[in-house]
């Protein structure tokens, strides 16, 4: 018995099916699967991989932070911002982290280098995801600087 899955953003919604087996996510007390008829759970989320198990197929988003909530065999995702693996741009990714170690290494505020770190988690999820779909097998470390 499959369970459905609703993943969603202020902005729009980024993925939705009723036959997904398995869903990983980025707790903020670390990583939790769930299955169906899982008990009723409402959870924080941080940055990191969401991934979604569909028979032999597994889907890759990227999530930045958010709220689980699962009940019913319905798990739904209110992500702050998301995207599915194979809409991340690679290189504005990567630039972005460049950009964001630049202005760790040279940050004279403390907030402005929490800003800076915030920003270099968000850009380091987006290249694990990025490379979790093309089969990198999720090698990218996300720092924690």
């Amino acid at each position: 018995m499959p369970m459905k899955l609703d993943v969603v953003t202020i902005e729009r919604e980024v993925f939705k099916a009723d036959d997904v087996d398995m869903v990983i996510l980025p707790g903020t007390e670390g990583e939790m699967g769930v299955l169906p008829r899982h008990e009723p759970l409402m959870s924080g989320l941080k940055e990191g991989v969401l991934e979604i198990v569909r028979g032999n197929e597994r889907e890759i988003l990227a999530i930045g932070g958010g709220f689980v909530e699962v009940r019913n065999s319905h798990v739904i995702v209110m992500a702050d911002v998301a995207e599915q693996s194979d809409e991340i741009d690679v290189e504005r990714a990567e630039a972005a982290r460049r950009k964001a170690i630049a202005t760790i290494e040279n940050a004279p505020e403390n907030m402005e280098r929490e800003e800076a770190l915030a920003s270099l988690r968000r850009a380091e999820v987006r290249l694990k995801a990025a490379k979790r779909r093309s089969g990198g097998g999720g090698s990218v470390r996300v720092s924690d600087h």
